[in-house]
């Protein structure tokens, strides 16, 4: 197989995957450093008063799961502690944080499948929370027990569907 035609497969491919994955945007409104993090892609970073961190996420995630984090403190090698949402001591997430921790919950459909996504508080509350997708609604959680949160294992109504190929806002502090 010639050169130009592995180079056309390869971008062809490229461009395939990227067009069923979600941008989401996370935005620190809060007027103290929150450090957001993302599971199963994405880690974590810091988020100062007012700055935003863009994540592609990857058609075909299941489980995912965007956190605020407050509390941390880390060393140049990314290892510290934080006084809600800490996942393991790491700045890069690969582990769910320890409650409470308010979620922003999704899945991204691949193929032209749905997306769906929601907020649960069934491990605490820590941060106020705003999480919307393109072409759907916003859901708020500003307490504890906010109505558009999922608030224990068995309620089962607080999953939203959102069309593919969406984007993402998820908003601490609004």
């Amino acid at each position: 197989m010639a050169a130009s035609s592995v180079l056309f497969l390869l971008l062809s491919a490229a461009f395939a995957a990227g067009a069923n994955a979600a941008t989401f945007t996370i935005k620190n409104n809060c007027p103290y450093t929150v450090w957001p993090a993302a599971t199963p892609v994405g880690g974590g970073r810091q988020l100062n008063p007012g700055q935003t961190w863009d994540l592609n996420v990857p058609a075909g995630t299941s489980g995912g799961r965007i956190w605020g984090r407050t509390g941390c403190s880390f060393n140049g090698a990314g290892r510290g502690h934080c006084t809600s949402g800490d996942c393991g001591g790491a700045l890069s997430c690969t582990l769910s944080g320890q409650p409470p921790l308010t979620l922003a919950e999704f899945t991204i459909g691949g193929g032209g499948k749905q997306d769906f996504y929601d907020i649960s508080v069934i491990d605490g509350y820590n941060l106020p929370m705003d999480f919307s997708c393109s072409n759907g609604r916003n859901l708020q959680c500003r307490q504890p027990r906010c109505p558009d949160a999922y608030l224990f294992p068995s309620d089962n109504t607080k999953n939203h569907p959102c069309r593919a190929n969406s984007n993402y806002r998820v908003t601490f502090c609004p």
